[in-house]
């Protein structure tokens, strides 16, 4: 016997609304399934990082629950379904917006050609525009791009940025745009916490000649039987 899939209406109207591929593929098979499980995600549509398909989803201002359902080899595993519908986003329906080339000269004129997190500067070719609060808790709603709400990454800082905040409690949870306006990875300028945590970060690069210091600091490290972090804390108390 077939299952019939029931899905409320305010939902399934906002869901069609979505055209953006990955978040449409996730979204369709929930409509005819019910749910979508990280195996679906993986096996079935060659989707080696579930969590951002189903953030595509959120993106998107469509509300998913996450849940845990048996796999093909009776191991637990997690799935997605469509949550509460009072929880639509209707600013975020139509997904992201496209970013202008221009905001980009523009933070380099403010910035210089330098990642906002580690301060070292790129080719502006390596420089990705960021929204410094999470596009999953501000939106982006309207067309005007006020550059003060953007700053530029490095690939390497970007990614360890979504990482970050993908496990961080406000950005699963409690979505609190003040949390985001503190944190470091907003703000690396002027912060009081780092996803949530009372921390104080320094990132430091060692180019070129520098590399030889490092090198020291490696030594220093491996003769201590400590960290190069630890050896640094050292060397200014």
């Amino acid at each position: 016997m077939v299952k019939v899939v029931t899905i409320n209406p305010k939902l399934l109207e906002a869901a069609q609304k979505v055209t953006a591929g990955r978040a449409k593929v996730v979204i369709d098979h929930i409509i005819k399934y019910g749910y979508i499980t990280t195996e679906d995600l993986k096996t079935t549509y060659g989707y080696n990082h579930p969590p951002r398909a189903a953030g595509d989803v959120r993106d998107q201002g469509i509300p998913l629950d996450t849940f845990k359902v048996r796999g093909s080899d009776g191991r637990a595993i997690g799935a997605y379904r469509f949550g509460d519908p009072s929880k639509i986003e209707d600013g975020k329906l139509g997904g992201r917006k496209i970013l202008p080339k221009q905001l980009k000269k523009v933070l380099i004129e403010q910035y210089g050609a330098r990642c906002a997190i580690s301060r070292e500067a790129y080719n502006e070719t390596h420089l990705q525009i960021d929204h410094r609060i999470p596009y999953r808790i501000s939106g982006d709603e309207g067309t005007d791009r006020n550059p003060a709400d953007f700053m530029l990454l490095s690939g390497s800082a970007q990614r360890q940025k979504s990482w970050t905040c993908e496990h961080c409690q406000n950005f699963l949870a409690d979505k609190n745009l003040a949390t985001c306006q503190t944190c470091y990875w907003a703000f690396p300028e002027n912060y009081k916490h780092t996803a949530m945590r009372q921390e104080r970060r320094i990132d430091v690069t060692f180019i070129d000649h520098e590399v030889n210091a490092y090198q020291k600091l490696e030594d220093r490290a491996k003769l201590n039987g400590s960290s190069i972090q630890e050896e640094i804390k050292k060397l200014i108390k």
